[in-house]
């Protein structure tokens, strides 16, 4: 069908509702963000599918999930993006003001642009299986529970004497609650992903949780080169140049929760893994920053471990060392 026939929808999510735009003129529909309101709202664009380009939303910390598995399960084509991006195009198009009904305007718009856009098939919601599903939803609560530990602990530190008890009884419960959600990872990580892991097993530094982040949050892993892989985490250096400004190279944006399992997973690398180790050291030596080379070997870590998912073959410590007639 003709891009100038098909349907682009933007979608503009809040907790309670859900503002819909079939175009980027006609009025918009508001319907509450609820199962049954979903459900309807699935039911008027399924049989629509073939004239629908795209369905964009925003990223709204999570609200947006239900309707976008919904729409997705029904075939249609979703776009989750990033709010920052869909304000920077808001405002190239001259939209200073921020209503709901002109987001899902915008977003109706950015649906025709995205639609015609070569990163259209990147940039389509894949829905994870269930594996992944229970994996990351575990992974992000064992987060929660971690973050709540910290918590409990520095207030122990400045804390009056009559507080303490209740303190160390919470980060009792908190201890056994991370301790369980370890002990389900586990068992998932062994039952469902195996075959993959397998390939990674000496390879030093990537624990358990640093395993169920890339299984949970990184489906592409082996799948991708290793330039798009690295952009898709944010570990990627970035050109920042333009005319004879010439920038730092930086790196921004990516998955959230497995670059920060992938920092943990070097800087326990550096130190106990002969090839990170040795890459970290002579970056030091170049007068690399310490931060500068932590991200390079983040960068490395993914880059060796897209390679040996994506090849089959196992890592290998002395590959580097085996002679090439070998």
């Amino acid at each position: 069908m003709n891009t100038s026939e098909l349907i682009f929808v933007g979608i503009d999510v809040s907790k309670d509702t859900l503002e819909v735009a079939l175009d980027d003129q006609s009025k918009t529909q508001c319907i509450a963000n609820t199962d049954a309101d979903i459900a309807a709202l699935v039911k008027k664009l399924a049989p629509r599918s073939e004239q629908i380009g795209v369905i964009v939303l925003e990223a709204t910390g999570g609200f947006e999930r239900p309707v976008a598995v919904s729409l997705c399960l029904a075939g249609l084509a979703v776009m989750v993006v990033n709010p920052r991006q869909a304000r920077d195009f808001a405002k190239s198009m001259g939209h200073l003001s921020k209503t709901d009904a002109l987001d899902a305007q915008v977003l109706s718009h950015f649906a025709r642009t995205l639609h015609q856009s070569a990163q259209r098939e990147r940039l389509l919601m894949k829905l994870p299986d269930a594996h992944q599903d229970a994996l990351a939803a575990l992974f992000i609560r064992r987060s929660q529970l971690v973050g709540m530990r910290v918590a409990e602990g520095n207030r122990l530190a400045m804390s009056h004497r009559s507080q303490h008890k209740s303190i160390r009884e919470v980060l009792k419960m908190l201890d056994r609650q991370i301790a369980m959600m370890d002990k389900t990872m586990g068992g998932l990580l062994k039952e469902h992903f195996a075959e993959k892991l397998a390939l990674l097993k000496n390879f030093k530094g990537v624990g358990r949780c640093t395993q169920a982040s890339l299984m949970a949050a990184l489906p592409e892993l082996g799948q991708l080169t290793h330039a798009q892989v690295g952009k898709l985490v944010g570990v990627a250096p970035l050109n920042a140049d333009s005319g004879r400004h010439k920038g730092k190279r930086i790196t921004w944006g990516g998955r959230a929760t497995v670059r920060t399992a992938l920092y943990m997973a070097a800087l326990s690398a550096i130190r106990f893994n002969p090839v990170i180790k040795a890459f970290y050291e002579r970056l030091l030596a170049r007068g690399k920053l310490k931060k500068v080379a932590m991200v390079a070997c983040m960068h490395k870590m993914l880059t060796i471990m897209n390679a040996i998912i994506k090849s089959g073959i196992p890592w290998n410590p002395d590959h580097q060392n085996v002679p090439k007639n070998a």
